[in-house]
């Protein structure tokens, strides 16, 4: 029986992957489901890294395939920032009120706010990793909009959809998000 360790806790993660990668394992558990408590420092310095070094240590911790994604968001004017320190932009345990409060003071007088969210995914398969990027584009609010996601999610304004991703209802922003993106892109290269 193929099992895959999503190495996350995160509920709504392992919902959105077990929907796109499910036709690839007969059971697709998470951390908690599995019983593990896993804390990797994510001391890479880009997603990918970071992406592999969770899942290599998963897959070693659970003897299973594991998957695991690195996130976060681009801010072109800013050379990138916050790119692989988005969840703790404004210091080590920051609050997203806090890391967003730090991103709109960072961008204060700046004309061009293109950002994306980066999500790279990686599963390791014993000695295999194979890994996905997906992306979406977007602006920086000038103010937080919505009730809804998480982290960036009420300052990233898609400019097509004519709202943050705090404002689109999850499943159509689970549909187009970068992480579904890098899922995708994955389940591709998985044939």
């Amino acid at each position: 029986m193929s099992r895959l360790l999503i190495a996350t806790n995160n509920q709504g993660k392992v919902k959105e992957i077990k929907a796109i990668l499910g036709g690839f394992y007969d059971e697709i558990v998470s951390l908690k489901d599995a019983g593990i408590q896993l804390e990797v420092v994510e001391d890479g310095d880009t997603f990918e890294a970071n992406a592999v070094k969770k899942a290599r240590e998963a897959a070693q911790v659970a003897g299973c395939d594991a998957l695991a994604d690195d996130s976060g968001l681009c801010v072109d004017a800013l050379d990138g920032a916050p790119g692989i320190y988005s969840a703790r932009y404004a210091g080590e345990d920051a609050s997203d009120e806090k890391n967003n409060e730090k991103l709109l003071a960072s961008l204060k007088g700046v004309p061009d706010r293109s950002a994306r969210f980066v999500s790279v995914v990686a599963l390791v398969s014993g000695d295999k990793v194979t890994t996905a990027r997906g992306e979406v584009r977007g602006v920086i609010a000038h103010k937080p909009s919505g009730n809804g996601g998480f982290g960036y999610d009420p300052l990233f304004f898609v400019p097509k959809l004519g709202q943050t991703f705090a404002e689109i209802p999850p499943e159509i922003k689970n549909s187009l998000s970068h992480r579904a993106r890098a899922l995708e892109a994955l389940k591709q290269k998985l044939g």
